[in-house]
């Protein structure tokens, strides 16, 4: 390291050892509330509401992770959660690409103009209201449908999926799988997907987070419980046991349900954000990559 560092100027030293400083202060800040969560999550309700639960957990207990999972519409809101996740990223991988790949493509007719009317969308959309409307005359209103086709392509991510396979798989590529009786879907199944997996895998961590964490479509379009996501089922117990003590004459009782309420908030934070953390991982070695040479014009 000693050595490394001795090409640099006297001022460089004091750059990076300025920037370790602020980036180490940076990712205890960004650091310290998951753990304080997770934290709360594990400790008696009394520690938390206390304000005892500084980093470690107080008096370890796993009540507020039992009243969750011991609550069926948490399953209910899983499996329909994890449905909308898998069949929405699904549907917005294949129409995506098919997009971008279809856009990359120069001997395209109207390309140009058909890439206006997406990147129009981008910043001007009818609003709330005609889109509810629409929903309705559909015939999607309260299915499931209604969080999945809407959001079928985010033009954002179309996009990258475009510059990436511009930029990443040469045109000539083309004239050569035509020269050996390829044709066109063919060539895009076989050879542009395989080739694309950097950005797949990107798209597939986009799409999906946004599926799982989907939130204000579903209390618009949806009324029927069993079609609730796993955010709503949660929103709905957290509200459930959040009470107004004052509605509440036992003194004993007003304790109790304060102290619940504050162990369940935490525990609902780390059910829903735990499958996503488990599922980056795997993505990982792809998402610096696709993003990066998705992101850059050539």
């Amino acid at each position: 390291m000693a050595n490394g560092m001795e090409k640099y100027s006297a001022g460089d030293k004091l750059f990076y050892i300025l920037i370790f400083i602020f980036l180490t202060l940076f990712f205890i800040i960004v650091l310290y509330p998951c753990i304080f969560v997770i934290s709360a999550s594990f400790s008696a309700g009394s520690a938390v509401q206390s304000g005892q639960v500084v980093l470690w957990p107080v008096r370890p207990s796993v009540q507020g992770y039992i009243t969750v999972f011991n609550t069926a519409s948490v399953w209910m809101g899983f499996r329909n959660s994890l449905f909308y996740t898998v069949a929405g990223t699904c549907i917005n991988i294949i129409m995506t690409m098919t997009a971008a790949y279809c856009l990359s493509r120069s001997d395209v007719p109207g390309r140009n103009f058909i890439m206006l009317l997406f990147t129009f969308t981008m910043f001007f959309n009818g609003g709330m209201i005609p889109a509810y409307m629409l929903i309705r005359n559909l015939k999607m209103l309260n299915t499931p449908w209604a969080l999945i086709v809407p959001g079928a392509i985010g033009v954002y991510n179309m996009i990258i999926a475009k510059t990436f396979i511009q930029n990443s798989i040469p045109s000539e590529m083309l004239d050569a799988a035509k020269i050996d009786g390829c044709g066109d879907a063919y060539y895009y199944v076989r050879i542009v997907v395989p080739l694309s997996k950097a950005i797949i895998a990107v798209l597939v961590l986009f799409y999906g987070v946004g599926h799982w964490n989907a939130y204000f479509n579903a209390m618009i379009y949806l009324h029927n419980k069993n079609l609730y996501p796993l955010t709503i089922v949660l929103r709905e117990i957290l509200m459930a046991s959040q009470i107004d003590p004052s509605t509440v004459s036992d003194p004993e009782l007003q304790m109790r349900l304060a102290e619940a309420a504050a162990v369940i908030k935490y525990a609902l934070i780390v059910v829903t954000a735990v499958p996503v953390i488990l599922i980056y991982p795997f993505v990982q070695k792809y998402f610096v990559k696709g993003v990066m040479i998705g992101s850059i014009k050539g």
